[in-house]
């Protein structure tokens, strides 16, 4: 949804507290090009108000009546898709998997609700909706229309509310000479990645993962990414050596890297835009992997991988990026393309598949 120039950003703010909500919009409409159209305090209310004024942006709080913000989001999703930003209270270690959910339920971003509001946190939100406005939204899979007695249709889950976990498979210290898989991802990344990690179970190369997301929501990363794959996914140690059958995502506020011996490296400097940085990880994969590495670019607003990914491909290595009409945004992506960073443009669905033959490739030649 485009808006006119000086029309404002209409927005429909869903949180059950009062308190909250009418200080929501008081930071929302602070520098005048925010308004917000509707509040809710329920996950039906949200639904049904969605639906009738057709905002450019929801807020969501997950923790809301009437069947939660999720349930609201995935409703959201199948009926009125729209950009939504989630605030969650649930942040500390494997609790911010529930915002994590969140991402792979449609919604393009997650941040923790603070318990005290700073300037810079409410600078911030404004930043966030005025990014998210514009981002084409697409009817999402996981949404459910409500039946009459209001029940939706639910995959599969186990005791604790998630999805069944894959059996894991044995990671062990990567060969000499092996290829490493190096992914990232920003805006609409969890879904993309679980699909492309979800089919590289039987893949024996190292993957390092850069994905743009709050701090406090890593840890709920990897338990989701967890259940998905019967790879290991763990938190990246500075120093590890990279292991076969394992993949590494990087803690939040620090730069993961292929360091010399095949080794992770954590560094919090440079300061950037955002740390991790996907261009950050690909520059360093090329220069202590080059030939014998593949690197794919995911969904996500801006530049960030553009560079890495063009000295992955000037070292040797495959580059891979996703295309446009799978891609939640296609920012990343198209900088990489237009650098001539890219071998191989492709739908989401066949870049995991296309990981396999790079790396088996890759393998026949050594």
């Amino acid at each position: 949804m485009n808006l006119r120039a000086g029309s404002p950003i209409r927005v429909v703010v869903v949180e059950d507290s009062f308190v909250q909500r009418a200080y929501l919009v008081e930071v929302l409409e602070a520098e005048g090009d925010i308004t917000v159209v509707g509040q809710a305090e329920n996950a039906l209310e949200a639904i049904a108000l969605v639906a009738e004024l057709r905002p450019h942006v929801v807020t969501m709080d997950l923790q809301i009546p009437a069947g939660g913000g999720q349930f609201a989001l995935e409703q959201i999703m199948a009926t009125n898709p729209t950009p939504v930003l989630v605030l969650s209270s649930s942040v500390q270690g494997d609790a911010s998997a529930e915002a994590v959910e969140s991402l792979f339920g449609g919604a393009l971003i997650a941040m923790p609700k603070p318990m005290r509001w700073t300037s810079e946190l409410e600078c911030e939100l404004r930043k966030n909706i005025r990014t998210i406005q514009s981002v084409p939204v697409i009817r999402h899979i996981r949404g459910r229309k409500l039946s009459r007695i209001g029940s939706i249709e639910s995959p599969v889950r186990s005791a604790d509310g998630q999805p069944p976990r894959p059996a894991p498979t044995p990671a062990r210290p990567a060969r000499v000479g092996s290829s490493v898989v190096a992914i990232a991802a920003s805006t609409g990344g969890p879904p993309a990645l679980a699909e492309v990690l979800g089919g590289l179970g039987q893949l024996t190369s190292p993957i390092l993962i850069v994905q743009h997301i709050h701090p406090d929501f890593v840890q709920g990363l990897i338990a989701w990414m967890s259940r998905i794959t019967p790879v290991p996914v763990v938190l990246a140690e500075h120093g590890q050596v990279l292991r076969e059958s394992c993949i590494y995502i990087g803690p939040g506020n620090t730069h993961l890297k292929l360091g010399s011996n095949r080794r992770i490296e954590l560094a919090e400097q440079p300061v950037t835009t955002h740390r991790p940085s996907a261009d950050q990880l690909f520059e360093s994969v090329a220069r202590h992997a080059g030939p014998g590495s593949v690197g794919v670019l995911l969904t996500g607003m801006g530049d960030d991988g553009a560079a890495g990914l063009a000295e992955m491909r000037r070292q040797g290595a495959h580059t891979i990026a996703q295309d446009q009409a799978s891609s939640a945004v296609y920012g990343m992506p198209r900088a990489a393309m237009r650098l001539g960073a890219v071998d191989q443009q492709l739908p989401l669905p066949a870049i995991a598949d296309a990981i396999i033959r790079a790396v088996a490739s890759k393998e026949a030649r050594r």
